[in-house]
């Protein structure tokens, strides 16, 4: 979080600190706070607004850490809701998640640990990502590695995202081939890219074009677009693994303990 916004919120915090003192000692005896200096009650015995907002300001001025353990507490707070609810999810959707019909699979179909990624095929950290799955596949006989076909940076991307969804359907046996030449090729990847990919794998091109203009190709996207709002995944790389969903291109080791912990 940047400076700004920091002040932003803590400013709040701080009025919000105020307004509570305000109602919770007003008319109540004064306690003063550590290294504070009291303010003088008013001739009616109690602290009216003035009186409690100096006494909150000169708090905090002495105190300032005290804001930014306030904004850590919340941001420590929101991330446990967000762990919830990805959870709700991930339980109410699995099968959707784990095991759609749609999805490419690479490593071993019937392994007993699974990864789950929201990938675009034009995505740098993609590509990045990309030798994170390799080197996890290989070096994990049981791991189970499912592609979600995310295409969210544009018009080249969905058309290319679309030749991959028709060649898996004709050719799945050679899929994880297509996957690893289309996202670890050079230059944008788009339709003329993929499907030249597809052809010299083997794939007849009138069967390919024809298979392109299955509606349920971008039935998929939507069905992908929807768990991808519910998940609150909004980039790429991003990952499903066990009950967390974890966003961005971590590296190898953090996602070989993310299904480490997974797997306990």
């Amino acid at each position: 979080m940047n400076s700004k916004a920091i002040l932003l919120s803590t400013t709040g915090i701080a009025a919000s600190l105020a307004m509570l003192a305000f109602g919770f000692v007003s008319g109540q005896p004064r306690v003063a706070a550590p290294d504070t200096q009291i303010v003088t009650a008013s001739t009616n015995g109690q602290l009216d607004r003035g009186d409690v907002e100096n006494i909150v300001r000169e708090y905090l001025l002495a105190n300032p850490e005290i804001l930014l353990d306030v904004q850590q507490a919340l941001e420590d707070k929101r991330d446990e809701q967000q762990r919830l609810a990805h959870r709700q999810v991930i339980e109410q959707d699995k099968a959707e998640i784990f095991n759609s019909a749609y999805d490419g699979i690479v490593g071993n179909p019937d392994g007993k640990y699974t990864i789950v990624e929201f990938y675009d095929y034009n995505c740098g950290y993609c590509k990045r990502a990309q030798q994170d799955m390799l080197a996890l596949t290989a070096e994990n006989p049981d791991l189970r590695f499912v592609l979600k076909e995310f295409p969210i940076l544009g018009p080249d991307s969905q058309k290319a995202h679309v030749v991959s969804m028709a060649f898996r359907a004709l050719m799945p046996e050679k899929y994880g081939e297509f996957h690893n030449q289309l996202l670890g090729g050079q230059g944008r990847a788009d339709e003329a890219s993929a499907i030249k990919i597809a052809l010299s794998l083997g794939a007849d091109e009138a069967k390919l074009r024809e298979e392109m203009k299955n509606p349920a190709i971008i039935e998929a996207f939507s069905r992908t677009y929807d768990l991808a709002n519910k998940l609150a995944i909004s980039g790429t790389p991003s990952y499903v693994i066990g009950d967390e969903v974890v966003f961005g291109a971590l590296g190898k080791e953090a996602l070989q303990e993310k299904i480490a912990a997974a797997t306990k």
